[in-house]
């Protein structure tokens, strides 16, 4: 199995309604992508890294699921979205368990 986190953080411009909306259209991506263990989205409340302000965590089967969902359309229209909505950065981390 293999877990994906990424942590965005956004300009100062982007809205709390934006973020919120790029947590609901990850969290969307479940019902288009196949081999999804479990997938999660939420906002940072932590004080400590809280420039960071949406966690996205994916659980795949295998490499294979995380190089599908890579390419998938319906993915890259939400890496799309939050570039839109004012994306500064992102850490990404993939890991075996």
């Amino acid at each position: 199995m293999i877990n994906r986190t990424v942590l965005v953080k956004f300009g100062e411009t982007t809205t709390q309604e934006q973020l919120q909306e790029v947590v609901d259209q990850f969290k969307g991506l479940k019902q288009h992508l196949t081999g999804i263990v479990d997938l999660q989205a939420g906002l940072n409340f932590a004080e400590k890294s809280k420039e960071y302000q949406v966690v996205l965590t994916v659980r795949f089967e295998d490499r294979a699921a995380l190089d599908a969902y890579v390419e998938n359309e319906e993915h890259q229209k939400v890496a799309a979205f939050i570039r839109e909505v004012g994306r500064v950065d992102s850490i990404g981390v993939d890991f075996e368990l």
